[in-house]
């Protein structure tokens, strides 16, 4: 495994501080956090991808920093390996935008060069966090690599424990498409054993939400183990009530483009005792617009912005 100090996070999220002049005041919440979630939870500050707006996504060293920033919940991506590891990781191929090639050659444009055909030794060895990222100017840069999510299991609760901060929940996103099954990922039900092998090994399932846009994922896992919380994520809606009836059952947690919110649809979630998280929330005037509105939570790549304004 390896290893990241958090003494090293530590200093950068200090370095970001300085510059951001953001507030690193505790969220509150309440004693059963480490139960299985709960609509009775209070707000739930997600960092997406770890914390991306602030480090390389979905690294190791983000998600320390957004530990250290003192999140509710670490968002992530997986997909799966050649040889049938879980690996944190947004698209199922390798990004020429976040990743450069063994020795420093570029990586292809587009979706050829599939993770799903590569070993985890091979994927290992790409660098997904020197180059700079065109959207996120603020984003540190450093060497760094896809983890597999065993270890940033690993890592994340040993950071918890070695900064005495409260146990973090895990909000891990399935990326499968039925147009992928068997060329980007496998089938839903064994993706979703693969998933579930890693997070009860590392003990967090009662400290897990599980999320994709895809139903027939959610409906995998919810054949697999009824315990685990789910959330349905909506970029294009066809209607609460026919996105919950595509789904089949009412998930914990209703996700959807944070544009798509009102407060319709936000009275809506809540008569059903669903939970209302939209992403991917960015700006402090959205943030102010969706509290306002009574949503359970925000993701979003800043959670030092959300954090100024004392959740």
């Amino acid at each position: 495994m390896k290893i990241i100090h958090a003494l090293f996070i530590s200093l950068l999220v200090s370095a970001l501080f300085i510059g951001c002049q953001s507030s690193t005041d505790k969220i509150e919440v309440d004693e059963n956090e480490v139960e299985v979630y709960s609509s009775s939870r209070e707000f739930d500050l997600q960092g997406h991808r770890g914390a991306r707006g602030l480090f390389p996504e979905n690294s190791i060293e983000g998600f320390i920093g957004a530990v250290e920033l003192q999140v509710n919940t670490v968002e992530m991506d997986v997909v799966i390996s050649k040889d049938h590891e879980v690996v944190v990781s947004h698209e199922p191929w390798m990004s020429s935008v976040i990743c450069w090639g063994i020795n420093d050659k570029p990586v292809p444009e587009g979706e050829g060069l599939k993770l799903y055909d590569l070993t985890y030794e091979q994927i290992s060895n790409f660098n997904c966090g020197s180059q700079p990222h065109p959207n996120f100017p603020l984003q540190a840069k450093f060497a760094t690599f896809k983890p597999l999510l065993s270890e940033v299991i690993a890592e994340v609760e040993a950071a918890t424990a070695e900064l005495e901060l409260e146990s973090v929940l895990y909000n891990i996103e399935i990326k499968s498409t039925p147009e992928g099954d068997g060329i980007f990922h496998p089938a839903p039900k064994e993706f979703c054993k693969l998933v579930l092998e890693v997070i009860r090994e590392g003990d967090i399932l009662n400290r897990t939400i599980i999320q994709s846009f895809d139903v027939r994922s959610l409906q995998a896992m919810k054949q697999l183990d009824s315990s685990i919380s789910l959330a349905l994520l909506i970029e294009e809606s066809e209607g609460f009530e026919a996105d919950i009836a595509k789904l089949g059952f009412a998930p914990a947690i209703y996700s959807p483009n944070f544009s798509l919110v009102n407060e319709e649809l936000v009275r809506a979630c809540h008569d059903k005792d669903i939970r209302i998280i939209p992403w991917t929330v960015n700006e402090e005037e959205d943030m102010v617009r969706l509290l306002d509105l009574g949503v359970d939570g925000i993701i979003t790549d800043y959670p030092d912005v959300a954090l100024t304004l004392k959740l």
